[in-house]
């Protein structure tokens, strides 16, 4: 039988990002406190929970005050070191388990594993050192595109290498740190299969939203997805579910994937609720959010069946936030700004979503 953790106890959240900040407000509607752990003194996360720890991640002492002032612990960063968790491995349960973060962090790992259980991934090889450029390329081909193995995020720590490039150059470019190469992949489109797990294995899956990316970083996320796309979810589904079981995960976890001609090809996971489902907030019976608390909690899971015909989210990237006062005069939309003071240049300073309650299928 599931320990349910009961409306009342507080939610330990590793990071203070806006992932955090929508986690403790979905949590706050259920009832929870929620204490963000987090290096920044003042972050959005921070702003709206009972109680904050600036503290770095490895900082043992402050890690075991904050386990024992919390009743379960979850991420809305998968980069948080795995190897301090161990810290407080035995004071609360940690959901999901650091098990997923430790393959989430390596991008190698996480194409081997996902391998492993079947799944259709790029061609890829592996480099540590500059002398291994040329093997890991002759395996990946050209193109192909150099990744930092880990903490890369929305394009950051990325190079391409095309006809005449010099790989070794590409691969400085990205860093000169241990790198993943992939070869390209010719794919229709970009989706994502987003689902939640309860601790007795139950498993929900959202719509899957058609994702548009500009500059690494996503810009547009539609539900339901073109006909492309719509074809290959059972199969992505499929594996979704296995990753999910083969680690036992609890929460929200999201798989990204290409549409190609030949089925859906694996690119990432990410153990944590996701940029492509913001739009469940509005669009979704049950949002993202609130089912990852229900499951880390013990809670029964919400319904994830679409609750309008269409939703669009765009991410608000910099000084588009800005526009605000535009956006707030069209009553169809849902805005959303994170709290954050300042908008640089690729920074998520909120977002936007548009639904649509008109059969015919309009456009949000």
């Amino acid at each position: 039988m599931t320990h349910v953790i009961a409306p009342g106890s507080t939610i330990g959240i590793m990071g203070g990002g806006q992932l955090g900040r929508m986690l403790s407000l979905a949590a706050a509607q259920l009832g929870y406190r929620c204490h963000i752990f987090a290096p920044e003194p003042t972050s959005p996360g921070g702003e709206v929970s009972a109680e904050t720890t600036c503290a770095e991640y490895a900082d043992n002492a402050a890690l075991t005050a904050f386990a024992q002032s919390c009743d379960v612990v979850t991420y809305e960063f998968e980069n948080v070191p795995v190897g301090p968790l161990d810290a407080i491995a035995g004071l609360v349960p940690l959901r999901p388990s650091p098990r997923a973060l430790e393959i989430a962090q390596s991008r190698i790992d996480e194409k081997r594993f996902v391998a492993a259980l079947g799944g259709r991934t790029a061609p890829f090889g592996f480099a540590e050192t500059e002398a291994e450029v040329p093997a890991a390329m002759a395996v990946a081909g050209t193109p192909a595109i150099i990744k930092s193995n880990r903490m890369g995020y929305d394009g950051k720590g990325q190079a391409r290498v095309m006809p005449g490039d010099d790989p070794v150059a590409r691969w400085h470019e990205a860093g000169g740190v241990p790198a993943i190469i992939e070869g390209f992949v010719q794919f229709e489109a970009e989706f994502s299969v987003i689902l939640a797990r309860a601790p007795d294995g139950e498993i929900r899956f959202w719509d899957s939203a058609e994702n548009e990316h500009v500059g690494g970083i996503l810009d547009l996320s539609t539900v339901p997805a073109g006909p492309a796309i719509a074809a290959q979810i059972p199969q992505a589904r499929e594996l979704a579910a296995k990753v999910a079981e083969k680690l036992d995960y609890v929460g929200v976890l999201t798989l990204e994937f290409f549409a190609t001609t030949d089925g859906p090809v694996f690119n990432e996971m990410a153990p944590r609720v996701h940029n492509s489902g913001h739009w469940t907030i509005e669009g979704a019976f049950t949002s993202q959010f609130e089912n990852h608390i229900r499951a880390i909690c013990g809670l029964p899971l919400g319904e994830t069946a679409l609750a309008c015909h269409r939703a669009e989210m765009r991410n608000l990237i910099g000084e588009a936030a800005h526009g605000w006062p535009a956006l707030l005069a069209d009553p169809a939309n849902h805005l959303h700004l994170y709290g954050k003071h300042r908008a640089v240049p690729g920074r998520k300073m909120g977002h936007v979503t548009r639904i649509s309650l008109d059969p015919s299928g309009a456009r949000a």
